[in-house]
């Protein structure tokens, strides 16, 4: 009687058949006990061997096929009849005269290898295991076991990875995700049997987590491909910050996501898990080739599809990394902006207006996928704002007093406004840029035509300039001091550069690394005054003769050589190179020369933009100033001096006037008739054209000639005003009485508003950095007087630790409890010993970094310590260095850098716990 046997599978029959062959039988035929039933195709082919798979219900059916067999086949009889009911005869002519039967755990032994056994809890997973192990074995087998026993882990593995087409290790979130970018190998798994598909999901929720739940729920609904997208957009839909979205909202927008899961609803744990790998892989895209960066942008505008298409596009605004986050995190920054705007009076904004905005400001930076331009421009912004927030006093009183503020205050300004005028993309974000752009020209205009009449006055009065160093002094006064000095001199003329082109020029060469920025007795930055009006003919000639004059190049050449002898003065054509060269070989001979004290160089990078390019919107750096790298590269043995013949103003654009002249000159005109709204009549020596009468214009928008991209010319005091920037290689005392530059932006350029202000201010009282009148800043420097450029003998050079450089304890100590918890570090058994063996840094100075950090809630940029420090900010790498090491107690990071590499991080807590202090 035949006995009821399942159905075998192909795979299974192909494998037993392997074996059989493989035995080198030389038998006709082999019976394979199984239900006799073959829907597959009639005929393998396995190596060279033919084989016909027959279905034998009956005896006769089995004797039927072995006497119709081709002489070049073999035979698979298929069969659930017993040895007895086939009969000796039969049986006579298969392979060892008996049925074999179709063991799956033995067909999964003969796909590993053929020596290993199962074990237990592999059986106990269901035959479906078996089946599939066979089934979907690779043509040369799974890799063998280690040992002799296959565990369940090993071939379930090795099972969902050929169905993934993953590596087996690779059975994690990220491979989860990399596999649903896959749609052939999604199908694959679609097509199988219901409890294939089951078991191989079961044992991902296994190995890979959670996360397998939504990936493979989207799968099953038909919207795997979207899986990265639905882990993007879960994000806002499941968001890391509590009440970011209402509860309603968010609910319902779950509701609606649901379809794409099959109706599975997504745990708080499993969408957490989803949206961080979803993120990761993104990550991990962007920073790979372009065809990868292309799937990454192509994933994020398909999770902003999704968001509108079950209307959660407003809810947006939570996400990090989806683009349109960005953007509605920009036209958030764009509105808080708009609400910190002074209004009509001119009142300065509040406090907590400017505070929110800095909010706004840092989700901004935290978008990943912020456009790093825009965000710069939005830092911009808010500093602008911060700067409209100082109230305004009275005007300069002097001449001296109107450059440094245009040197140490406004020129920052004007380089934030330029980023502002530029503009942004957005409309939302425009319009806001606008507003801030009109609230700081209203100030700026003022704080011009206040310039421009202590220029006037000054002019006019041939009133002497005392400590005020002019254009025609430079050579006079700081070069040749350098020289008496016993030092070689690098002067690069960079014609055009304003005070905010050299604000960008001086940090990028900061940055290098390479060089220490040297400022008269190791103060804030001074500047020069050009003479009128401001244009080259004037300047550059005045600057090489040492006198007022006007001339071409070949009259500053001749002027500079008499003064100089021994020195080269190289203009534009002098430095173009050959090719392969990033130097002339004269040109690097000359600089390289012990015999040359000084070569000097005309760079004209910037003033040529001003009539071929846009000023405006280039910043300016050793990179994008021609030569100017290669130079300071070949000079590293010289002191750098960079300076301008004069500055320059923007383009205004549609806000630009144009006003009728006599001449053709962009920024002056004769004196042919009366000055105009925003005109003055300069008289004086230190006018050196128009017979010594020439009406300028003070206001910025105002020109006479043909339009360019940007003018000089005028009074304006960025045209008029021009930078001063000394540098040596790591060297702070190359120039006698100079020494290392202290940090040269304001505070409002550096330090965000925190409420309450009294407490901002107690702790962390800001340096004055130009204009006396402004509220809760230390008081000014001494002024300066007639010897500032009279340079001291080499024998007054300050000692590299000078006491003048440390800040005075009293202006350090902030308010309680911030000044109570430093106290009581600095009085700590912990403190007392790390500093008397580690510590070289002074307690004063440890205190004032020490309670900044507190201040500011454990975080302040490096250029705000050193600031309070009072510590030369080439100086502040080396000092944070030490200050982590005294407080890293055993190893703990107490102090850290952000990934920027510019802010402080303090961790408090531990702080107070390592130095056994009591929390306040």
């Amino acid at each position: 009687m035949s006995i009821s046997r399942v159905a075998v599978r192909p795979a299974a029959v192909r494998r037993k058949v392997e074996a059989w062959l493989a035995e080198q039988d030389d038998a006709e035929a082999i019976v394979l006990l199984a239900r006799p039933e073959w829907t597959d195709d009639a005929v393998l082919t396995i190596g060279n061997t033919r084989v016909r798979v027959v279905p034998c219900p009956t005896p006769i059916a089995a004797r039927a096929a072995l006497a119709d067999r081709a002489a070049h086949e073999k035979l698979v009889l298929l069969t659930d009849l017993t040895d007895t009911e086939l009969g000796d005869g039969l049986l006579a002519h298969v392979s060892l005269q008996t049925g074999r039967s179709v063991d799956p755990w033995d067909l999964v032994g003969q796909a590993f290898g053929g020596q290993v056994r199962p074990d237990s809890t592999l059986v106990r997973t269901g035959r479906w295991v078996a089946d599939a192990l066979t089934e979907l074995a690779p043509a040369e087998g799974w890799p063998p076991p280690a040992g002799t026993i296959l565990t369940r882990d090993y071939a379930l593995r090795h099972l969902a990875g050929a169905v993934l087409a993953l590596d087996p290790d690779e059975l994690d979130g990220a491979g989860l995700l990399q596999w649903s970018t896959d749609a052939p190998t999604q199908m694959r798994f679609a097509e199988l049997p219901v409890a294939w598909a089951e078991g191989i999901a079961a044992l991902l929720v296994e190995v890979a987590g959670p996360i397998a739940v939504p990936v493979l729920a989207a799968v099953r609904a038909g919207h795997g491909t979207d899986a990265i997208p639905l882990g993007l957009l879960a994000g806002v839909l499941w968001p890391r910050s509590p009440g970011t979205a209402p509860e309603v909202e968010i609910a319902v927008a779950r509701t609606r996501l649901e379809p794409r899961f099959g109706g599975t609803r997504l745990t708080d744990h499993q969408a957490t898990l989803f949206v961080e790998a979803a993120e990761a892989w993104i990550y991990r895209a962007l920073d790979g080739d372009d065809a990868v960066r292309h799937d990454a942008h192509r994933m994020l505008r398909r999770a902003e599809d999704l968001a509108a298409e079950i209307d959660v596009t407003e809810l947006l605004v939570a996400s990090t990394l989806l683009p349109a986050g960005f953007t509605q995190r920009m036209r958030a920054f764009g509105a808080a902006v708009r609400l910190a705007l002074p209004g009509p009076t001119a009142v300065p904004p509040a406090r907590d207006l400017i505070e929110r905005a800095q909010e706004r400001l840092a989700e901004v930076e935290a978008h990943r996928s912020a456009d790093r331009s825009r965000v710069e421009t939005a830092r911009m912004a808010v500093r602008l704002l911060r700067w409209l927030a100082i109230s305004e006093g009275r005007g300069p009183a002097t001449m001296l007093a109107a450059v440094q503020r245009q040197i140490r205050d406004d020129g920052w300004v004007d380089r934030a406004r330029l980023d502002v005028f530029a503009g942004d993309v957005d409309p939302h974000v425009a319009q806001s840029y606008r507003a801030l752009h009109a609230a700081v020209d209203a100030r700026r205009s003022r704080h011009d035509r206040e310039f421009a009449e202590q220029l006037h006055d000054m002019t006019s009065a041939e009133r002497e300039p005392g400590a005020l160093l002019r254009v025609e002094d430079v050579l006079d006064r700081v070069v040749r001091p350098i020289l008496d000095n016993g030092r070689r001199s690098l002067l690069l003329l960079l014609d055009g550069m304003s005070a905010a082109a050299g604000i960008e020029i001086a940090d990028s060469l900061g940055r290098s690394g390479a060089w220490t920025e040297l400022t008269p007795d190791g103060g804030p930055r001074t500047a020069v005054l050009a003479a009128l009006p401001t244009v080259t003919v004037v300047n550059r000639c005045s600057l090489f003769s040492g006198r007022l004059t006007v001339g071409d190049r070949a009259a500053e050449l001749k002027a500079f050589t008499v003064q100089f002898p021994d020195s080269v003065l190289l203009h534009k054509s002098d430095l173009r190179t050959p090719a392969g060269l990033a130097v002339d070989p004269e040109v690097a001979a000359a600089i390289n020369d012990p015999a040359v004290p000084l070569v000097a160089a005309v760079i004209n990078t910037i003033d040529d933009a001003l009539d071929r390019s846009d000023p405006g919107t280039i910043e300016w750096s050793t990179d994008t100033v021609n030569g100017l790298r290669d130079l300071l590269a070949v000079a590293q043995d010289r002191v750098v001096v960079l300076v301008s013949d004069h500055g320059h103003v923007v383009d205004r654009g549609s806000e630009a006037v144009l006003l009728s002249s006599d001449s053709s000159e962009n920024r002056w005109r004769p004196a042919t008739d009366a000055p105009r709204d925003g005109e003055l009549l300069f008289t004086g020596g230190r006018v050196a054209l128009g017979d010594g009468r020439v009406i300028l214009p003070w206001r910025e928008e105002l020109r006479y000639g043909p339009r360019k991209a940007g003018y000089h010319g005028g009074a304006s005091p960025a045209e008029v005003v021009i930078p001063l920037l000394v540098f040596a290689a790591q060297d702070e005392h190359a120039v006698p009485g100079w020494a290392g530059a202290p940090v040269s932006s304001p505070d409002w350029w550096r330090e965000p508003i925190r409420q309450p202000a009294s407490e901002e201010t107690a702790v962390s009282p800001p340096v004055e950095v130009g204009v006396a009148s402004r509220p809760a800043r230390r008081p000014r420097p001494p002024a300066q007087d007639e010897g500032l450029f009279d340079l001291p003998s080499p024998t007054s050079v300050a000692s590299p630790v000078s006491a003048a450089l440390l800040p005075p304890v009293a202006s350090s100590a902030p308010a309680e409890p911030t000044s109570a918890l430093v106290d009581a570090l600095l009085a700590s058994p912990v403190y007392a010993d790390r500093r008397d063996a580690r510590a070289p840094i002074p307690d004063e100075r440890v205190a004032a970094l020490l309670c900044t950090l507190v201040a500011g809630n454990g975080r302040a940029a490096l250029e705000t310590l050193a600031t309070r420090a009072g510590v030369p900010v080439h100086r502040m790498p080396g000092m944070f260095a030490a200050l982590r090491r005294l407080l890293q107690v055993e190893g703990y990071p107490v102090l850290s850098l952000d990934p920027d590499g510019r802010t402080a991080k303090l961790d408090i807590p531990l702080m107070i716990e390592q130095f056994g202090l009591e929390p306040m």
